[in-house]
């Protein structure tokens, strides 16, 4: 596999009242095509930030950043993002707040019939065809979320950027949508990168996990491989010894190498 998204002496700097704020510093990571990476670290350590700068809704200070070779210099259909907050327009259905996505990527080249087409396969990949008449306000949470990747996975981007989507959820939800995850990113091929404050969601979905210093000046501190077979089973992995071992080379990195602020990063 090729990399897809190459970063490269990547920083952010903010202008602030108090002066300028150095949020991320030599920042040096390639993402393989087709590959899981999680970004975790404590709070403030410019996780969002960096994801952001990928998603071109911010722009870094100095460094090289590209995509399918191509230099980011702002958002693109090539790369979708999902926030925590799912964010969809409430006057509208699942089936339009999808449909809205696809109309303003393919609308100009594609007709009404091959653009429905599109969203309702989205919402298949998700497991939500049933719901494509409901409004926001008629679903769950959980399901709110799914309505999200499916926006995005509507636009068939390259990349698929996640900040922090179940972070909002119930626990029992949550572990549900972790395993909706698996089958979602499998079935889309989508090189993914997601930021996350959970250790066992990073090691359950992810091929690497990219793990930040504390800020300012944040970097990347360590990478570790989580080089499990895939499909991936929560309950096989339960007893699994090394997922254990890569679970425990995260905790050590947060907890001792860069301490514990309240138990930000469990």
């Amino acid at each position: 596999m090729s990399d897809h998204v190459h970063i490269e002496n990547l920083s952010k700097v903010f202008d602030t009242r108090k002066g300028r704020f150095v949020a991320l510093r030599d920042v040096n990571l390639s993402v393989r095509e087709g590959e899981f990476v999680s970004i975790i670290g404590h709070s403030g350590c410019g996780k969002s930030t960096l994801l952001n700068i990928i998603a071109g809704l911010n722009e870094a200070t100095s460094g090289i950043l590209l995509c399918g070779g191509r230099e980011i210099a702002g958002p693109g259909p090539d790369r979708a993002v999902v926030f925590q907050n799912h964010s969809l327009l409430p006057w509208m259905s699942c089936f339009e707040n999808v449909y809205l996505a696809v109309e303003r990527v393919f609308g100009k080249e594609e007709r009404k019939t091959d653009l429905k087409r599109r969203t309702h396969a989205a919402l298949d990949i998700v497991g939500l065809a049933h719901a494509a008449h409901k409004l926001p306000r008629e679903i769950s949470g959980g399901m709110k979320q799914r309505v999200g990747i499916a926006r995005a996975l509507s636009m068939q981007p390259k990349v698929l950027l996640l900040d922090e989507p179940l972070g909002a959820l119930d626990a029992l939800t949550r572990t549900h949508l972790q395993d909706e995850l698996l089958r979602i990113v499998a079935a889309s091929g989508c090189t993914t990168i997601m930021v996350t404050h959970d250790v066992d969601e990073a090691v359950l979905l992810s091929d690497r996990v990219v793990m930040m210093t504390h800020g300012p000046g944040a970097t990347i501190g360590a990478v570790v491989h989580v080089d499990l077979p895939r499909p991936r089973l929560r309950l096989g992995l339960a007893n699994d010894r090394d997922y254990h071992a890569r679970r425990t080379a995260l905790l050590e990195f947060l907890y001792e190498r860069q301490g514990v602020a309240g138990g930000e990063a469990a």
